[in-house]
């Protein structure tokens, strides 16, 4: 693991996680492989299957500007999605 502190910067994506430039220059993506427990997979898959207009990319972004925002983040793009998520329709 890189230490932050001292290389002064965020590290790069490791294993299982790659870095992808959308059209658009100011946004970048990054692919990102996690473990979640089944119940919460599972809750997603039939949210998702209820909601057709929503992915799992969508729902797991909503969800993660929801922690991050929750959490005291001030970065705009995160208020953004958060937002976004907050007045979707479901």
């Amino acid at each position: 693991m890189i230490d932050t502190a001292e290389a002064g910067a965020l590290p790069s994506p490791s294993i299982g996680e790659h870095a992808n430039l959308s059209p658009q220059p100011s946004t970048a993506h990054v692919s990102l492989e996690a473990e979640v427990p089944e119940a919460l997979f599972q809750g997603m898959r039939e949210f998702i299957s209820n909601h057709p207009h929503w992915d799992q990319y969508s729902v797991i972004t909503s969800a993660l500007a929801c922690f991050l925002f929750q959490n005291g983040s001030n970065d705009r793009i995160v208020r953004d999605h958060y937002l976004e998520g907050l007045f979707s329709k479901p």
